[in-house]
């Protein structure tokens, strides 16, 4: 049963109204995408909410400049300090520099460069410390104590979730009919902040609008916990959705979504990787694999059943902030994943005209190749054998499995493996 709205936690929506008013001024209203490809897959009218678009590459400028707008005189002229690896680290610099106050962000030792240059770019003084993300926050709240700095925090906060909440307004605006939101979550602010809003919006819409939130499969900290019914550290593993790779739930992010939010699942990396492509190929959008979430649970079913049938749907691109080098190693983890690129290896006679032989078969198949390695020392390999490596671009699973067919049908024995490019980031 959801809780009266005067002891709702989280901000009202008299607060998000007059927050969203205020960032007019400093953040963009991004576009509303309509999607007939995710359409055809959902059953009904589909949306993408483009905040890959927005200032910074990401929705956090909303909840950073929210945050930072409401500090004293006195905590300005004391400055702010974060702790990210990225969007919130842009976010925070970029608020700070257009409300005046000075700004120290602390990144972990290897970040990306584009998100580091760009941190600075916005005026930030940066300071390289820590190899992972939880020792360069602890160096961000060290320099905190030592200093005054206001330590801003990435989505614990009331101010910063009446910011994200603003994009719930905007997609309001652009689908007056919504029925449905689909939400990226790492700690939940963004998430909890569209919770909170549709939930307090629905004596005026005379519905209910579904939130459902999705996290990365290695970070998955609400469903533990729900489970718990309280905030609870979770062990992660490594995700191509660093933007999400957060392995507690926010205080009161949990606190609004448990009465709030409509359902949550979790996709893994192969999913998401294979969402991404088809974000480039279909909706002309470079979106980072942990604003590409949500599509994957579309793409894979897992909405199935959480989704009011009756529509619009909107997809929340949470971000596009996505290092080049990485995104060559999704692209093709992606490819990899829906069967547009098949890597075998296979054993053979060491002998001429082999490599001719299954080149020929390959072509014939109508598969392209694209790469070949050949090696005398593979394990298992008799004296007499070589093996090969074949990398290939093929058209989808179907085409995939003919290939191979017709390799076996030649008396081969192909492998199938995985790309190196293919792995996770």
């Amino acid at each position: 049963m959801s809780r009266e709205v005067a002891t709702r936690p989280g901000p009202t929506l008299e607060e998000i109204r007059r927050v969203a008013a205020e960032l007019a001024a400093h953040v963009d209203r991004t576009p509303m995408e309509r999607s007939r490809f995710l359409g055809g897959i959902v059953g009904h009218e589909v949306h993408l909410k483009a905040e890959n678009l927005q200032r910074t590459g990401s929705y956090k400028i909303r909840g950073a400049t929210a945050r930072l707008a409401r500090l004293t005189p006195e905590e300005r002229a004391r400055g702010v300090v974060a702790a990210s690896a990225g969007n919130h680290a842009q976010g925070v610099a970029l608020a700070a520099r257009e409300l005046g106050i000075p700004a120290t962000i602390f990144m972990p030792v290897g970040v990306a460069l584009p998100k580091l240059q760009a941190t600075r770019g916005y005026g930030a003084d940066v300071v390289l410390t820590g190899d992972v993300v939880d020792e360069t926050l602890r160096a961000a709240a060290e320099f905190s104590q030592r200093t005054g700095a206001v330590l801003i925090p990435p989505f614990d906060h009331h101010d910063v979730v009446a910011g994200q909440a603003s994009v719930a307004l905007e997609i309001l605006e652009q689908v007056p009919e919504v029925r449905n939101v689909v939400v990226p979550m790492g700690g939940g602010g963004l998430v909890a902040g569209i919770a909170t809003a549709f939930a307090q919006l629905e004596p005026e819409l005379g519905r209910r609008v579904r939130v459902i939130a999705v996290q990365a499969e290695h970070a998955a900290s609400f469903a533990a916990a729900l489970e718990s019914g309280e905030p609870v550290s979770v062990t992660t593993a490594p995700t191509i959705a660093d933007g999400i790779h957060v392995g507690r739930t926010g205080a009161l992010p949990f606190e609004i979504l448990r009465d709030t939010v409509a359902g949550h699942v979790e996709v893994p990396d192969d999913e998401t990787a294979e969402a991404l492509v088809l974000l480039m190929e279909r909706a002309k959008l470079v979106v980072e694999p942990a604003g590409a979430v949500g599509v994957a649970a579309a793409i894979a079913g897992r909405l199935d059943g959480m989704l009011d049938p009756e529509g619009p749907t909107v997809f929340v691109l949470s971000g596009g902030n996505v290092d080049p080098m990485v995104l060559e190693r999704v692209v093709s983890r992606g490819l990899l994943a829906a069967g547009r690129y098949l890597v075998v290896t296979i054993p053979l006679p060491d002998r001429p005209g082999q490599l001719k032989a299954i080149a020929g078969i390959i072509a014939d198949a109508n598969a392209n190749v694209v790469e070949v390695l050949h090696t005398r020392h593979g394990l298992g390999l008799q004296i007499s054998e070589v093996e090969i490596e074949i990398h290939m671009e093929t058209r989808g699973e179907e085409h995939a499995d003919a290939v191979l067919q017709a390799l076996r049908e030649a008396g081969y024995r192909p492998r199938v493996g995985r790309a190196e490019a293919a792995q996770p980031a």
